[in-house]
């Protein structure tokens, strides 16, 4: 866009251009300097950059690189301005600001003002010098490096063999209308930003972090296919390279939601290998972006088998499955992976819950069930017994025996239960019914009262409801039925007087 205003430029100056025209030299001004700030805002924000990647990435050549990037923003400021005062000066000796519009000076075609400071008075030449110079600093910065020197559009150029100038400046100033060196300088403005530009981008390769972790460690890393081996199986594990950042501090690692420590790329994780079967554990990487803060997760979940010796104590007293309830067992074969045992059941019925774990059912009383387990080269057979939920225990509400109660608490229960206490399973008995007899003091005792279910109901709980004291219940036949019973178990009586 710039050159394509100079060429404008140039061929407006070959014509005997109006005073319309002179002024649209300042138009073409203004088009190059706001060009210009949107190079400075670019250069602004690159420079930015590369001192964010510096300071994620602290070494002494990202150091040295983002100075390079301020210096060069610097070193093109310091052009600007000099060429902003050469620009002020001009204006005050084309007799100052016109009164139509301030930003113009009012001798805009006098060509002796022109010739005599940039000319005569020598500024052409301190300007020839000062680009020079800007360009010599920024290419420096560069590692004056050719492709950078190719892109850098602030140059002293050669002077065209058509032309009869016999200097830069002449080229540039000589018999120049005032107007027509307004972009003149604009351009080298401009021609100093775009080339400040290109020495910053040579700065943002030079910088590591292009990648979110720069790795520049390493260390051999072993990971074994199997972590349980038993003698005469082979070993089998991939060996890689592992590589870590030794300067990033942006990786947490964190192990069933636990953080832990990092130390040279590593961390180490330890836990204690409690109870049987196969363990998984998930892990969680967190790298964090060191420019832009943002966060990527990684996770995978692992495992790894945990057996036991072989030595085991069987307690023969106690080896009972209990009809309707699930009986959980743990089985494991020393030497053997848990997903290479074998488990079944005579008698019982056996159910794999992964990892060792099994549940074995059973439906009718025996005194013979076995249960066997294969591995590979051992089978070995278990005898168990097989025996009924053991009788529960009936009780008023829940809560009490055969005993004296005030009438407002025996009222208060609503029937009865049956419980069983010490019974380490999950199971629960239903009353499925009871007879009532109520004794009421000084007098017969009423019929005996069927009652269904658990709960007080029918002349049951009209009885239960006349309680005074000195009266008499009796609670007689207590049915229930428990898991696995196919018919109901009568439990006895219950007696309560009334105080």
């Amino acid at each position: 866009m710039i050159n394509l205003m100079y060429l404008v430029l140039t061929a407006l100056l070959a014509l005997n251009v109006s005073a319309e025209v002179m002024n649209a030299f300042f138009s073409l001004d203004k088009g190059m300097r706001s060009s210009m700030d949107i190079v400075q805002k670019s250069n602004d924000k690159q420079a930015e950059a590369i001192a964010k990647v510096a300071e994620a990435y602290d070494s002494p050549e990202n150091k040295k690189w983002a100075e390079n990037a301020k210096m060069a923003l610097q070193i093109s400021d310091d052009f600007v301005k000099y060429i902003d005062d050469v620009r002020t000066h001009l204006m005050e000796i084309a007799k100052g600001p016109s009164e139509a519009d301030p930003s113009i000076p009012v001798d805009i075609r006098n060509k002796d003002v022109t010739t005599n400071y940039f000319i005569n008075e020598k500024k052409g030449e301190e300007i020839e010098a000062k680009v020079r110079e800007t360009r010599q600093k920024l290419l420096a910065l560069a590692e004056n490096n050719a492709e950078v020197a190719a892109k850098m559009p602030l140059d002293v150029e050669p002077i065209p063999s058509n032309i009869k100038a016999k200097t830069w400046p002449e080229m540039k100033f000589k018999q120049m209308p005032v107007a027509a060196c307004f972009p003149i300088l604009a351009k080298m403005q401009a021609d100093a930003k775009s080339s400040a530009a290109a020495a910053l981008n040579y700065c943002a390769k030079k910088v590591s972090g292009e990648e979110e972790v720069r790795l520049d460690s390493y260390e051999p890393v072993v990971s074994a296919r199997k972590s349980y081996l038993i003698s005469g199986e082979t070993y089998e594990a991939d060996v890689f390279l592992g590589a870590y950042s030794s300067t990033a501090d942006n990786i947490k690692v964190y192990v069933g939601g636990s953080y832990i420590p990092m130390d040279q790329g590593k961390a180490h994780y330890k836990a204690s290998a409690s109870g049987l079967g196969v363990k998984k554990y998930t892990v969680k990487i967190d790298v964090v972006n060191p420019l832009t803060k943002d966060v990527k997760s990684y996770t995978k979940e692992f495992e790894y088998e945990v057996g036991q010796r072989s030595v085991a104590v069987q307690l023969e007293k106690m080896n009972v499955f209990y009809i309707g309830v699930p009986n959980p067992i743990a089985v494991s074969a020393a030497g053997s992976s848990f997903n290479s045992v074998k488990v079944s059941g005579n008698g019982v019925n056996v159910e794999s819950n992964g990892g060792g774990k099994y549940t074995v059912t059973a439906n009718t009383p025996s005194n013979d069930a076995t249960i066997t387990v294969s591995a590979e080269g051992v089978s070995q057979t278990f005898h168990f017994r097989v025996k009924r939920i053991p009788d529960p225990t009936p009780k008023l509400g829940a809560k009490y025996l055969s005993c004296s109660l005030g009438n407002g608490e025996f009222k208060a229960q609503g029937g009865i239960a049956a419980m069983l206490d010490n019974f380490d399973f999950e199971a629960k008995c239903d009353v499925v019914g009871f007879v009532t007899t109520y004794l009421a003091k000084r007098q017969d005792p009423s019929p005996p009262t069927p009652n269904a279910g658990a709960r007080f109901n029918g002349p049951s709980a009209e009885y239960v409801q006349k309680a005074k004291p000195g009266d008499a219940y009796f609670f007689d036949d207590i049915k229930v039925k428990c898991p696995g019973d196919s018919n109901p178990r009568n439990l006895g009586g219950l007696t309560f007087r009334i105080k």
